[in-house]
């Protein structure tokens, strides 16, 4: 005899029970735990090593990126409960950077938006936040050169990676395509979105503001002009969605860095991130890089940007497989010391999970 609705929500209730008991078991934990351990309550490490333990024992249907999400947000709420935590973000409300540190950090964290890069790196040096959430790549559009060049001064050190994919929305407050003569976005979502704004509005006029939010503001105020940019900023600026997904690339994905003043022990899957520099001779990158070989150390990253040191020179900037404190790294880096007439390392941490 087939079960009935009323029984199967009857078994969805008492699994809810059960869960609510587990929770609170588990955050009894992480506050047995606060009370130990020395140091922030954010362990960057610790949070990939459980979110790949959760991942390996996925048996579905539930996705992967669907339950890293609720377990993001039940170590959210367990970590609030040792201490208090601020992560300031490229803003205003309404942009990916925002949607990225949501992502990483969940929604208990008291997320601080930021006027510019350089505000979220001042945040987290002064100690006014804890941790700042930066964008420093995109897959269609390159590296974001000021990110790059903030991290080759700062004291700050990375201690995580968010690998957020970007879907574009466009929205207006009429929400019809017919009524659209502007539109209005960021320069990377413009460029971001070109091949579908030639195809359905091509004789509308394309502005470029400084962020995806303003362009929701004022799209807000203009019934004919629509914004670009992610889906919250349509419930925050009271727009309607015209079309999801209007992204040229399917793929697109901006990588975020977490940037602290502490470093991230090994995860058992992390990456190290350098700046270096050599003399401008033939074979220098080459001789440069060699310890990395020579190691069994894989790069990941290798992005050149010009030296302010003179005219003509460069920095490049190197991402690596592995933890400074694994032995391999170690021999490297300690080769590349010698060999490079500049190194800084950038920390290491662990590779995004999700």
């Amino acid at each position: 005899m087939p079960e009935s609705l009323q029984q199967i929500r009857d078994q969805i209730d008492a699994l809810d029970r059960r869960l609510v008991k587990l929770l609170s078991s588990r955050a009894r934990l992480a506050q047995r735990i606060g009370r130990l351990k020395e140091g922030p309550a954010y362990r960057p490490e610790r949070e990939a090593q459980v979110l790949r333990g959760v991942l390996a024992a996925n048996p579905g249907p539930l996705p992967d990126a669907a339950l890293a999400r609720l377990y993001t947000e039940i170590m959210s709420a367990c970590r609030a409960l040792e201490d208090s935590l601020s992560v300031a973000y490229l803003g205003p409300q309404g942009t990916f950077s925002q949607e990225a540190a949501a992502k990483h950090f969940g929604g208990v964290t008291k997320l601080v938006s930021c006027g510019s890069i350089d505000e979220v790196f001042r945040q987290v040096e002064t100690g006014a936040a804890g941790y700042g959430v930066v964008p420093v790549e995109n897959s269609t559009e390159g590296a974001i050169g000021r990110t790059l060049d903030l991290l080759l001064s700062t004291p700050a050190r990375i201690c995580g990676e968010v690998m957020l994919p970007i879907r574009q929305c466009l929205m207006s407050k009429s929400g019809k395509l017919s009524e659209i003569r502007k539109v209005v976005s960021h320069t990377q979502s413009l460029a971001q979105c070109q091949q579908w704004l030639a195809r359905n509005l091509p004789r509308a006029e394309r502005v470029a503001v400084v962020s995806n939010a303003e362009a929701a503001r004022l799209a807000a105020r203009d019934r004919h002009a629509a914004a670009i940019g992610p889906r919250m900023a349509a419930d925050l600026y009271g727009l309607k969605l015209i079309a999801r997904n209007v992204e040229d690339e399917a793929k697109n994905t901006t990588r975020f860095l977490v940037i602290a003043q502490h470093d991230a022990a090994p995860s058992g899957k992390d990456k190290t991130s350098l700046v270096l520099s050599t003399r401008n001779v033939p074979g220098a990158m080459h001789d440069l890089l060699t310890p990395l070989a020579a190691n069994q150390v894989s790069m990941t990253r290798l992005e050149s940007r010009p030296a302010r040191s003179g005219t003509w020179e460069y920095v490049f900037y190197v991402d690596i497989e592995g933890h400074q404190q694994d032995p391999n790294v170690a021999r490297a880096l300690a080769e590349l010391k010698q060999k490079a007439s500049f190194l800084k390392n950038l920390g290491s941490y662990p590779a995004a999970v999700a």
